[in-house]
């Protein structure tokens, strides 16, 4: 079962690009736009806790309703994208029939569901900043990009990697989102690991190679977080 695993086309060739690709999109994507917001709400304004709360809105919406709301939302018959699409003047789109747009939806669906989680971290680590070198930057007139990547970044790094090392963990195990949007479709060309897993012991009926493939996931979400970790470690200086 594990030979068979290891050799199959479809497993080496597009099930794992297609993990390794959703969960570097959606960590990325997820962090800058998570640091961005939270750098714009650790200032006080008016509304401020509305914001937020709207916010944190995805956070409580179970990934299978979010997943199902965007599914709806990109149908090429019923949803309300393809009807703004085709009001701008576009030809008829069918996101879900091809392999990119479904495969942008399923990363886009992630990032709208976990970039509030990367706002709400980061912005708990802005706020425990000391303020002293901040004061000392205004006496030398530096301007708010040079405090940004000389004194807010550096001082956050032990922060952004604990949350790309959790977040990446859990993007390479993605099932709901997948599985709801596309079920690994058009012809198995968005399906990912988890997915594949899935496939192999309760549709295929064939528990031995699904077992083994869930092994071998495991196994390769344990060497990445530790290698992404002592990487993390060593050029963000998380330990100290």
């Amino acid at each position: 079962h594990y030979i068979r695993v290891l050799t199959d086309r479809v497993f080496l060739t597009v099930v794992m690009p297609n993990t390794l690709l959703l969960m570097v999109l959606s960590v990325s994507i997820g962090l800058c736009l998570g640091l961005a917001l939270a750098h714009l709400l650790n200032r006080d304004f008016r509304g401020q806790r509305l914001v937020q709360t709207v916010l944190l809105l995805p956070l409580m919406i179970a990934p299978v309703i979010a997943s199902m709301m965007m599914r709806w939302m990109f149908n090429d018959q019923f949803g309300i994208v393809g009807v703004v699409w085709e009001g701008l003047g576009f030809a008829p789109q069918a996101w879900l029939a091809e392999r990119w747009p479904a495969f942008a939806i399923i990363v886009f669906t992630d990032v709208w569901i976990w970039t509030p989680w990367f706002t709400i971290i980061l912005l708990a680590g802005l706020k425990s900043l000391p303020r002293e070198p901040y004061e000392a930057a205004a006496i030398d007139a530096a301007s708010k990009w040079r405090m940004f990547t000389h004194l807010t970044l550096p001082m956050l790094r032990p922060v952004i990697a604990v949350c790309v090392v959790i977040r990446a963990i859990d993007a390479f195990r993605t099932f709901d989102q997948v599985w709801v949007i596309s079920q690994g479709g058009p012809a198995r060309q968005t399906e990912v690991f988890s997915v594949y897993a899935y496939v192999e012991a309760f549709h295929n009926l064939n528990f031995g190679r699904g077992s083994a493939a869930a092994i071998i996931g495991a196994l390769i979400i344990m060497m990445l977080g530790i290698a992404l970790y002592k990487v993390l470690d060593r050029y963000m200086d998380v330990s100290r």
